[in-house]
């Protein structure tokens, strides 16, 4: 419990004053969140006992905002633990005055005047009391709110694997740099999938916009071809196929580090709108939760588990799925945004997985493993790199990207952009999604006392990891311009391909 204002009191010939009045800091207001949603458990106490940790944490990752948020925490507990204190010498006065007005002298018919007076006297203050003590559980509450909303804004921890700044570290590379002739920046996929009749950029502008396209032909069969490629590689890995819902509750995204608008106040996500006859009216009642369209299968992903609790025997659980993504942020136009790079909308197959903190890195490797060997296989030149602290989400402990090279992008980045990701998350996500899980009892070790045992079986919180397998978009890209071969005007598809290309094995330009 916790309060704004506190009282302590004295008694006075059976009577109680109010002698002091504290005044707390004022609650915060935040955002309610729908009854609905998973309630967090942050790990509060951890915060509170290393703040200098979150607050560099912060500062290394560029959340400057967030970087005051523990030593607030601890001054909102600080307010909390006055407000406790307050409570139970509330309840302890009003059980005095109950114990006296129990007394036979306080019920008696034959009392006199001054006696029902002194009763009377003794009825009103304990109506006060529990006024006051009304009034300090809803401090409390207000001060609870805060604590939770303020732990909750904070980032994950980062890994000490994690490069401190702005530079990522390369970890090494697939397959080998190409041969340096004819990569010049005319080999581009735009010029490319428009003259082989692969894409349209023109007829998705006039009817959705600028950042949207069509995948035409051979291109639309790539498309799928990625996609099943990508979820054969994962389910020989031991993954299950999930096919994800694209739609989620705003409040489902949030949990998973995911906000409407990023630092820079950038929109990311499209929120679903509603009239303003039906917003009015949720307004009034707590009506339908916010809908927001998932950036990731991620997502919905995570969401599949919120408010369970799983057992241990059942973990790691990895699946992996196909689903549509939509982000807001296509960016400025540019070389960096230019043609597939950065869209609004796009198809990605996407790794996930719960487990055991102590399994995390094994599921992390796998992940890992799934997307080296897609690339490999698909003949693209990448690298491999660990990223700094300012590149993690605020979910992500640990990232490491792989990054294609495109001929077109030689003026930015030297050709490097990224086309897959993997990072892990510790329990950020589960905690803020209320996903347990039930430590196996089986494993009571000779010794260990019931109480000992009875600790361990209690209910935890599982790691996630996510990775992508493959975003069809930008690998697309990377192959059309890596497959183009100019001396024979014919695009090559990666033999692990062919079996979804119903028997084409290479693309020329339509005839008429």
């Amino acid at each position: 419990m916790i309060p704004s204002s506190g009282i302590t009191w004295l008694r006075v010939s059976a009577r109680y004053v109010n002698v002091v009045r504290r005044s707390h800091s004022s609650s915060t207001p935040f955002a309610k969140r729908p009854s609905i949603a998973p309630k967090p458990c942050i790990n509060i106490k951890h915060i509170r006992e290393n703040p200098e940790i979150y607050t560099q944490t912060c500062i290394d990752r560029n959340y400057i905002q967030q970087k005051d948020h523990p030593r607030r925490i601890i001054q909102l507990f600080d307010e909390w633990r006055n407000l406790q204190r307050d409570a139970r010498n509330l309840r302890q006065l009003r059980n005095e005055i109950r114990t006296e007005l129990a007394q036979p002298n306080n019920v008696a018919d034959s009392q006199s005047d001054a006696e029902v007076r002194d009763r009377d006297a003794l009825l009103a203050e304990a109506k006060r009391f529990k006024e006051e003590y009304s009034k300090i559980e809803s401090q409390e509450a207000g001060l609870n709110d805060e604590i939770e909303c303020l732990a909750t804004d904070l980032p994950n921890l980062t890994s000490i694997a994690t490069p401190i700044g702005k530079e990522p570290r390369v970890l090494g590379y697939i397959n080998e740099a190409p041969d340096s002739t004819g990569l010049n920046v005319s080999r581009n996929h735009v010029y490319i999938g428009n003259a082989y009749d692969l894409l349209d950029f023109t007829g998705a502008a006039t009817t959705s916009g600028w950042g949207w396209y069509y995948l035409k032909n051979e291109g639309a069969l790539l498309e799928q071809a990625l996609i099943h490629y990508a979820l054969d590689v994962a389910m020989k890995y031991g993954f299950l196929v999930v096919s994800p819902p694209s739609v989620v509750y705003s409040h489902i995204a949030g949990a998973c580090g995911f906000q409407p608008r990023d630092r820079g106040g950038e929109q990311q996500s499209y929120v679903i709108a509603q009239s303003e006859r039906r917003a009015a009216e949720e307004t009034r009642t707590e009506g339908k939760p916010e809908m927001t369209m998932a950036g990731t299968a991620e997502i919905p992903f995570a969401g599949m588990k919120a408010n369970t609790t799983m057992d241990e025997i059942e973990l790691p659980l990895h699946i992996v799925g196909a689903s549509r993504c939509y982000r807001a942020e296509a960016g400025a136009r540019g070389l960096d945004t230019k043609g597939l790079y950065r869209v609004h909308e796009f198809t990605k197959v996407e790794m996930f997985a719960w487990t055991m903190k102590e399994r995390e890195q094994a599921a992390f490797n796998a992940m890992l493993a799934v997307q080296k060997e897609i690339l490999e296989s698909l003949g693209l030149y990448c690298r491999i790199l660990e990223m700094p602290s300012t590149d993690l989400g605020a979910s992500a402990m640990r990232k490491i990207d792989i990054e294609a090279f495109f001929p077109s992008r030689q003026g930015k980045d030297d050709g490097w952009g990224e086309v897959t990701s993997v990072s892990i998350c510790t329990d950020y996500q589960t905690r803020r999604l209320n996903t347990r899980v039930k430590p196996d009892s089986s494993k009571r070790v000779d010794g260990e006392s019931k109480a000992e045992a009875e600790v361990k079986t209690r209910s935890d919180f599982p790691s996630t990891v996510n990775g992508t397998a493959v975003a069809v978009p930008r690998v697309l890209a990377a192959l059309i311009e890596k497959g183009w071969d100019v001396t024979h005007e014919r695009i090559e598809i990666p033999q692990v391909l062919w079996p979804w290309m119903h028997g084409i094995t290479h693309i020329r330009k339509k005839s008429g």
